[in-house]
């Protein structure tokens, strides 16, 4: 698979993240020319200054992991991610407002981000696939393609379940050929990676891109 780095959002969101393993994973993404570091946003300014010269561009995250934050308050964080370096902001959805059946609320919390994001980052919509049934996948699927985000993206991570190949399969068949797929949460190797990549991901989220590159067997996590 060619440039298999230019898939894989380096990523490193643990709460208990030290600023010696940001660094680390920094030089990682140089040294392999990742898509892009994915961090919480603290870290963004740092992330920021150590690529600012290379090709590797800063993701954050924006109400993460639950989602359950006001549109105004994920609106004014990626504003300031934003303004510290990031390029790319993967927001989470109103989880508990999709699952109320309130799509309009969705939609345009997903919009608001958009907004704030337009012209300056791209921004990837987090449905956390492992709390939805396959109609609500479907659904949240569509509220972020009609909202003009760039990505649709399983998983935080954080809610006990990660991507699964026929989630990818299912998000992908509901947003078209033109829209990006962001497969994360529970990629751990190169034969998982591939797998996603085949069934539609065109960007992978893997706190192990380095094992996967190597073929190795990375460490439990995001």
């Amino acid at each position: 698979m060619d440039n298999l780095a230019k898939y894989i959002d380096h990523t490193q969101l643990k709460p208990d993240t030290t600023k010696e393993k940001i660094a680390q994973i920094v030089e990682e993404a140089k040294e392999h020319d990742f898509a892009s570091v994915c961090v919480n946003p603290y870290w963004v300014p740092y992330c920021f200054e150590q690529l600012k010269a290379t090709s590797v561009k800063v993701c954050t995250v924006i109400g993460f992991p639950l989602g359950a934050t006001s549109t105004f308050a994920k609106v004014e964080e990626t504003k300031q991610a934003i303004k510290d370096g990031a390029t790319e902001v993967d927001m989470v959805i109103n989880i508990g407002a999709l699952k109320s059946g309130d799509k309009q609320t969705v939609l345009a919390d997903i919009e608001a981000v958009v907004k704030a994001a337009e012209g300056q980052a791209l921004t990837k919509v987090i449905i956390e696939t492992s709390l939805l049934t396959e109609e609500e996948k479907v659904q949240a699927c569509q509220l972020a393609k009609q909202a003009g985000a760039d990505f649709v993206k399983t998983s935080t991570g954080f809610s006990g379940g990660g991507a699964t190949v026929e989630d990818i399969r299912l998000m992908r068949k509901t947003v078209g050929p033109d829209m990006g797929v962001k497969a994360s949460g529970g990629i751990r190797d190169l034969a998982t990676t591939k797998a996603m990549i085949e069934a539609g991901a065109t960007r992978i989220g893997a706190s192990a891109g380095v094992s996967i590159l190597k073929g190795e067997q990375g460490n439990s996590g995001y």
